[in-house]
């Protein structure tokens, strides 16, 4: 199958970054992908001083956006940190998943927040607005299993470690590590995750602007079970595309260690 990461150009205008995304899903889709990815934050600028004024409830008006375009195209929809989620007068980091026919079929909040201090490089706290996420997201397509995080889950090797023993082949993590970060950590936080996991991990950023308080990493990307690169973007907008076939996936994970006979009767005992 085709799968497509949408590095997209976000600007402060929520209709005209809505209108931008569904015209490059449709695009992917006429190219032939299958399941379709936005980045982290791709309606509205990262920031926690735009959480609460770009926030929606869920069904909102982004999410119906996705869904119309999902069913339009056939495609499976993972909509980024789609919105900054209200809900119980909370705000949460959300990404939303859409199937062929438009059903949520997936929505997950980001369950380790952004808290960071480098002296003289970045300073930034999500959890100043934000709540935490309590539980993990999966979904099945045709294709393969399908595992979810947003962004700084991506640091945490025990969560991908159980959407590995869950069955998931496939890992994506919508994100925007910025300048700091991006340059030391991205590729390397996404090889790490495939190869200790026998995994696909696909990470999709927003591109980069200069302008922006916030400036991402971009360089939105795809690493095989074998820790190699297979796509990259730069840093703009454009659409990143890679074909995963059900062979190839099977070759790799059969090459490898077995994940339940390494970890269960091994490294397991240590924990008792």
């Amino acid at each position: 199958f085709r799968l497509a990461l949408i590095q997209l150009h976000v600007s402060a205008v929520k209709s005209d970054n809505l209108q931008r995304a569904c015209g490059l899903v449709r695009e992917a889709s006429a190219k032939g992908a299958k399941l379709v990815a936005l980045p982290e934050c791709f309606n509205s600028p990262y920031g926690t001083q735009y959480f609460k004024e770009y926030a929606e409830k869920i069904p909102g008006e982004s999410t119906q956006k996705l869904s119309e375009v999902a069913k339009e195209c056939s495609i499976y929809l993972i909509g980024g940190r789609s919105i900054p989620e209200e809900d119980g007068g909370k705000l949460y980091n959300t990404c939303i998943v859409f199937g062929p026919d438009g059903a949520l079929l997936a929505k997950h909040r980001k369950v380790h927040l952004f808290d960071i201090n480098v002296p003289g490089k970045i300073q930034f706290k999500e959890s100043e607005t934000l709540s935490p996420g309590n539980s993990f997201s999966m979904f099945d397509t045709p294709y393969c299993k399908v595992g979810l995080g947003i962004c700084y889950d991506m640091r945490f090797a025990e969560m991908a470690q159980i959407y590995g023993q869950k069955g998931c082949q496939l890992l994506i993590y919508p994100g925007a590590f910025n300048m700091t970060t991006g340059p030391a950590h991205w590729e390397l936080l996404q090889r790490g995750r495939a190869v200790d996991n026998q995994l696909y991990v696909a990470t999709v950023s927003p591109a980069r602007d200069e302008k922006a308080s916030y400036v991402a990493w971009g360089h939105s990307t795809v690493v095989n079970p074998w820790g190699e690169v297979i796509a990259k973007a730069g840093a703009e907008e454009t659409v990143v595309y890679t074909d995963i076939g059900k062979g190839k996936m099977a070759l790799i994970f059969s090459s490898l260690f077995s994940l339940s006979t390494s970890h269960d009767t091994k490294e397991r005992q240590f924990l008792k």
